[in-house]
């Protein structure tokens, strides 16, 4: 499976349940990496998103501690609940066998900081958008940087410098 995030220079992600920075080319890149795929996140990302509803032309796999959590969808878009680490593995198991889902190229970990926490050791690749700024968060990303280093992780595509909003950033993808 794959990880996506936006990052600032201190690797944070959020605060107070929202993205650090709105930068209409991550949306794009976020758009373009995740159509057709099956997301995973937790109720506090879904609840982030527009509407508080699971995007459409994707399959959404809500990880939730709450049982009677009702995920909300957008039209196109699929929902599903998973109240634990492992009932989620074993519907993406479920999907790999019953849809062919290929569970390295079409599943995308998208947030937040705790989900990102429990999938990071199944993620083969992580898109990151590295944002030249520092800002206020309160949830924060593995600084990949420290693990490319250690030669855990190798840097396998960099980007172009793109600038939305007066806010310079990257697209890196780290693999394993």
């Amino acid at each position: 499976m794959k990880a996506i995030a936006a990052v600032d220079k201190n690797w944070g992600i959020g605060k107070d349940g929202k993205l650090l920075a709105h930068l209409p080319g991550d949306l794009k890149y976020f758009r373009e990496n995740t159509l057709g795929k099956v997301l995973i996140m937790g109720r506090k990302t879904l609840e982030s998103l527009p509407g508080g509803k699971a995007l459409p032309g994707r399959t959404t796999i809500v990880l939730s501690g709450d049982e009677n959590y009702e995920p909300k969808a957008a039209e196109g878009a699929r929902t599903l609940l998973a109240t634990s680490f492992d009932e989620l593995m074993a519907m993406l198991l479920s999907m790999e066998f019953a849809e062919g889902i290929d569970l390295e190229e079409d599943v995308m970990v998208c947030g937040g900081e705790s989900v990102y926490k429990q999938f990071f050791p199944y993620c083969n690749e992580i898109l990151i958008t590295k944002i030249d700024e520092k800002f206020s968060a309160d949830k924060y990303f593995e600084n990949l940087d420290e693990l490319a280093i250690s030669g855990m992780l190798k840097i396998t595509y960099e980007s172009e410098v793109q600038e939305d909003n007066g806010i310079k950033y990257k697209f890196v993808k780290y693999s394993r």
